[in-house]
């Protein structure tokens, strides 16, 4: 690879390499040492097609998940099954994996600014910014770069555009896809949340049960299912439809512990 090849956005592809090696190196322990991470499907990864492709997930911390995600995503397509074990899998990592972040998050200081350098294509969020909820146009320049994105590679999203479970799934997701007919594969991951602060920096607790599933990807009729139609089926996928809420008894309460706290057991 010639050390000064960018990518479409002017990130020189070296130097993404390095970042990439040395940020998966410090963060590999938390997902093998501090807590576990219990991973599911990841042979799907290896049938993707090199570009276009939308991985749709929710969203628990704001760095963690996606570091979760770069390490399966690396660790599969070096022919780990459902295992990071090894990390000689990040000496070579894919450099066309994309994440869609909030600029606002990705400019608050030094360290996200490095990661935003290892994949981030920033974006204006319409809703809400420093902490107050707003109301403004989607910038064209987001749309055209997330595209950008697509044509070069993967790209991962949170559509509920935040970190707080069963919020609504942004439509603009719902118009990429039609727009641009990505396959788009939905992950579901659990954990995280309890293991990290909400940034994913810090690890808030250890022994946590992580998890991550990768589903298959999704049919999608992107001539004829509307937006709203989209917009239902991504949100049943990640398991962040509300209508899934139930209300369990003790009873039931007390045998789903149980049976979690027999996975815990290969800590002890």
């Amino acid at each position: 690879m010639p050390i000064l090849k960018k990518n479409p956005f002017g990130h020189i592809l070296y130097i993404k390499k390095w970042i990439i090696r040395i940020l998966g190196i410090v963060s590999h322990g938390r997902y093998r040492r501090f807590n576990k991470l219990k991973i599911e499907g990841s042979e799907i990864i290896r049938d993707l097609p090199e570009t276009n492709v939308l991985f749709v997930s929710n969203h628990q911390t704001y760095f963690a998940d996606v570091a979760a995600m770069l390490h399966v995503f690396n660790a599969a397509l070096k022919g780990r099954v459902d295992s990071l074990k090894n990390i000689g899998y990040i000496w070579h990592p894919k450099l066309n994996v994309y994440f869609v972040a909030a600029s606002e998050t990705m400019k608050s200081g030094l360290l996200p600014k490095i990661f935003a350098y290892a994949g981030s294509v920033s974006i204006q969020r319409t809703w809400r910014s420093k902490g107050k909820d707003v109301n403004r146009q989607v910038k064209m320049s987001d749309i055209s770069n997330i595209k950008k994105a697509l044509d070069d590679g993967w790209v991962i999203t949170f559509p509920q555009g935040t970190t707080t479970p069963f919020k609504p799934i942004r439509r603009g997701t719902a118009h990429i896809i039609k727009t641009y007919k990505p396959v788009v594969v939905p992950i579901v991951i659990d954990g995280f949340r309890r293991a990290f602060d909400k940034k994913g920096l810090l690890i808030k607790k250890r022994n946590v049960l992580q998890s991550m599933v990768i589903k298959k990807p999704m049919k999608i009729d992107y001539e004829n299912e509307t937006i709203e139609d989209i917009v239902k089926r991504i949100q049943i996928e990640i398991e962040q439809d509300p209508s899934s809420l139930k209300v369990v008894s003790p009873k039931e309460y007390k045998r789903m512990e149980d049976e979690l706290n027999k996975q815990r057991k290969f800590w002890k």
